[in-house]
């Protein structure tokens, strides 16, 4: 059997965005300290990496139209905690390694392709690329929404197709839309006046992000628009997806004439590794359609121009006060919606909370329940008088609490539900935090710490812990729930009522406090469960 000897490309990443060459090393700093190792096929050509996006900031694309298999490897720094990271591959959108920590047993001292700074090296897997795509995510669960995505193509990258193209245009405040579905090589467009724009609607991929779109003056030769985004949403496909599309302003054509779109993906054919692939072939890639365009308004001549620009400065000149008074009315009546939005937010928020208040009562009801059936008067009575007191607090209506006053809550219901299960808790929070002077919305942790209580260590008994964090990092306000219960699957619906209310009540905050985001990640595991919820710019 033929020998297989690994060629490596060094993969720079912000944990996974590729950035090297054959036997080069490159000294840069590392946003999440180390850097991931790919080899190939010895006899592998054409292999196309380090491939970024401006829209895809986090996402290194690499092409391996030639390769069989590819070995991933990942490097850390000596000073980087590597318990906190976790990956997760797919083949083909598949995953076969979901949320997993770096194995610790594999790690080995390495160079890393000639650094001489010396990494931590583990292997995360040998993967069969070839008429697949495999990719990688990795992140660590400090900041578990900075996820970093590094994709092997192994597939052939096919040409987009235009699907359609539709033309906006308003007339007497009415907004119409003209389509041109399925068009064949080429397409004659009008520009009359009341048209606005031209869409241009592409068949949907996995990597959509990957093409770019340009339009040439083929009178001169000369680009005149480009676009690395697509955008979603307002086109659907018979299937019900939404289609991506790019809107062309119609000001871009200055004369009627022949231009021509080139949908192309953003590959710099001639830098790769062992390149084999000849500008003929690349062609394959290139999706082109000439548009024959007539505008119905040709561009003036200077003297025109100046003409017109000065009636203009008289006209704006005489009407300025008028035009003044109505951009005051549009602000005065954006100010008047904005304000009925967040008002009908805080009242369906409001909804929420009296929600959340009777299944709480209802809970802490039983818990008393359960302990007078058990004949234990004494803890019966405790939990009353701690009932007594946790239930004033959460009938207090009020939108916000301090966190000194949602920390007694917490001690007070975690105390009543010790009498029925025993378990242990604790509640920790920063040294730098003032407790008394930071609020967060009222009863904001009690729906996860009842569903740990519930659904954790209920049939722990006194090996049950839990454990409540309040965390100031930077400006954000970190709050975590962790228990050491059997965890829960977070794609089922039946994780109880308060979780789900609680999913709702964040996304009404969100729209309420849109310069502070409420971000909440649920980390379910047979070991354990840990809920953050993480308040940005709260501090």
């Amino acid at each position: 059997m033929k020998k297989i000897i690994f060629i490596f490309l060094s993969l720079i990443v912000a944990v996974s965005t590729v950035n090297a060459q054959k036997g080069i090393n490159f000294n840069s700093i590392y946003a999440a300290g180390g850097k991931l190792l790919m080899h190939v096929d010895s006899g592998a050509r054409n292999v196309f990496y380090a491939i970024g996006f401006p829209n895809q900031p986090r996402t290194s694309f690499n092409y391996l139209p030639d390769v069989n298999n590819v070995s991933i490897s990942i490097n850390f720094r000596k000073n980087i905690n590597i318990q906190h990271y976790r990956y997760t591959i797919l083949a083909d959108n598949k995953p076969i390694a979901l949320n997993k920590p770096i194995n610790m047993t594999q790690l080995k001292d390495t160079h890393a392709g000639g650094d001489e700074e010396i990494f931590s090296s583990a292997t995360l897997g040998i993967f069969p690329v070839k008429g697949k795509i495999i990719t990688t995510l990795i992140y660590s669960i400090d900041k578990p929404q900075d996820i970093d995505k590094a994709v092997f193509y192994g597939k052939p990258i096919p040409s987009a197709k235009i699907l359609s193209f539709s033309m906006l245009s308003k007339s007497d405040q009415i907004y119409s839309t003209s389509w041109v579905k399925d068009p064949k090589g080429s397409t004659n467009f009008t520009f009359t006046e009341k048209d606005l724009q031209l869409n241009i609607v592409k068949d949907k991929s996995d990597i959509d992000y990957l093409y770019y779109t340009s339009i040439k003056d083929k009178k001169n030769n000369k680009i005149i628009f480009e676009s690395t985004t697509w955008r979603y949403g307002g086109i659907i496909s018979e299937d019900h997806e939404q289609l991506p599309f790019i809107e062309i302003d119609k000001n871009i054509f200055k004369k009627s004439g022949e231009y021509e779109i080139i949908i192309q993906p953003s590959i710099k054919w001639t830098s790769c590794f062992d390149c084999d692939i000849s500008p003929k072939e690349t062609e394959k890639y290139v999706t082109r359609h000439t548009l024959f365009i007539t505008l119905a308004e040709e561009n003036y001549t200077k003297k025109e121009l100046y003409s017109y620009a000065l009636m203009g400065t008289f006209v704006i000149g005489l009407n300025f006060l008028l035009i003044l008074n109505a951009i005051k009315r549009r602000n005065k009546k954006r100010l008047t919606v904005a304000e009925q939005q967040k008002n009908t937010a805080k009242l369906q928020l409001n909804s929420i909370r009296a929600q959340l208040n009777p299944h709480f009562l209802f809970n802490a009801l039983s818990g008393i329940q359960n302990l007078m059936n058990k004949n234990e008067i004494d803890n019966a009575n405790k939990y009353l008088s701690k009932f007594a007191r946790l239930t004033r607090n959460v009938l207090d209506d009020k939108e916000l609490i301090s966190l000194s006053q949602e920390k007694t809550l917490l001690d007070d219901y975690l105390q009543m539900e010790q009498l029925r299960f025993g378990f242990k808790y604790e509640i920790n929070c920063s040294e730098n935090l003032d407790l008394d002077n930071v609020e967060i919305p009222s009863m904001l942790l009690q729906p996860f710490v009842e569903n740990a209580v519930k659904h954790g260590i209920s049939k722990k008994a006194t090996d049950g812990i839990i454990v409540i964090t309040f965390t100031k990092q930077a400006n954000d306000l970190v709050l975590t729930v962790i228990d050491n219960g059997n965890g829960f699957d977070t794609e089922k619906k039946n994780n109880g009522l308060g979780l789900q209310l609680s999913n709702s009540r964040i996304a009404l905050l969100n729209s309420i406090y849109k310069e502070n985001r409420f971000t909440l990640a649920i980390q379910p595991s047979t070991s354990g469960s840990k809920i953050s919820l993480t308040l940005t710019d709260w501090l």
